[in-house]
C-alpha cells in the first residue's frame, strides 16, 4: 500500500523567553493510505500538536513531514492551506462551527472554498447521511452538542478529503451520543475509502481502529 503520511524525527519545542519546552521529541512513523489509525496518550502527552502537525496546521522545529506526496516543512501559509482545501479534513473537539452560518452553509463551506459548484444539494445529502436534513437551516446554537458534532462529520467529508484527522471527536459528548457518533464517522469513513487518524483518550474508540499509537511525554512509546 501506499504511504499517506510520513513523519522523519519530527520535534516539537516552544520557547518562552529563556524558557525551552519540548512538546514532541524525535517522533518517526508512517500510516498507509486507507487505513485507520488512533493516537493515544495521557493529557499533556503532545498528541493534539502532533495531530496538528500531521495536518499542516502547525509546523515542526525539526525533522520532516510529508503528507500526501508533499513535503509540509517550508511552504508558506498559503500552500500550506491549499494542501488541507485538496487532501486534508478535520473534525474538532469543540466542533468548530461557524456560529453566523445554518448547519447547510457550514457544509457548504470547504466545498465553495474549492471553487466547487452547485453544492448545495450535496451537502443536503451529506446532512441527510448524519440525520440533520431536517434541521439544516438550523444554527449552531440552536443544535445540541451531538448535532453539531454530526454538522462536523458532515462538513469534514464534504470535500471528499483523502485523509481525514479527529482530534477528540466524542470528548464534548455523552456516552451514548459518543456512540452513536463513533458509528456515523467510521460508517461515513468506509463508504469514502478515507484514511482516518483519531486523537482520543478514548480507549473503546481506539480499540475499533486497525493501529494504535501511543504517546507518552511527547515520545512514542508503543506503535502497533
Amino acid at each position: 500500500m501506499n504511504t499517506i503520511l510520513d513523519l522523519h524525527e519530527v520535534s516539537k519545542i516552544y520557547k518562552s523567553g529563556d524558557r525551552t519546552l519540548k512538546v514532541l521529541d524525535n517522533i518517526s512513523f508512517s500510516i498507509e493510505t486507507g487505513s485507520i489509525v488512533s493516537i493515544v496518550g495521557p493529557s499533556g502527552s503532545g498528541k493534539t500538536t502532533l495531530l496538528g502537525l500531521c495536518a499542516g496546521l502547525d509546523r515542526s522545529t525539526s525533522g520532516s513531514v510529508e503528507l500526501h506526496g508533499t513535503r509540509l516543512n517550508g511552504l508558506n501559509e498559503d500552500q500550506l492551506a491549499a494542501v488541507r482545501n485538496q487532501y486534508v479534513g478535520f473534525i474538532f473537539q469543540n466542533f468548530q462551527l461557524l456560529p453566523t452560518l445554518t448547519a447547510l452553509e457550514n457544509v457548504m463551506v470547504p466545498m465553495e472554498l474549492r471553487g466547487e459548484k452547485n453544492v448545495k444539494q450535496r451537502a443536503l445529502d451529506l446532512l441527510d447521511k448524519v440525520g440533520l436534513a431536517e434541521r439544516s437551516h438550523h444554527y449552531p446554537t440552536q443544535l445540541s452538542g451531538g448535532e453539531q458534532q454530526r454538522v462536523s462529520l458532515a462538513r469534514a467529508f464534504s470535500n471528499q478529503p483523502q485523509i481525514l484527522f479527529a482530534d477528540e471527536p466524542t470528548g464534548n459528548l455523552d456516552a451514548e451520543t459518543s456512540e452513536k457518533v463513533v458509528k456515523l464517522l467510521f460508517d461515513l469513513n468506509r463508504e469514502a475509502g478515507t484514511t482516518l487518524v483519531v486523537v482520543t483518550h478514548d480507549l473503546e474508540l481506539a480499540a475499533k481502529t486497525q493501529r494504535i499509537i501511543r504517546i507518552k511525554g511527547g515520545k512514542i512509546v508503543e506503535a502497533s
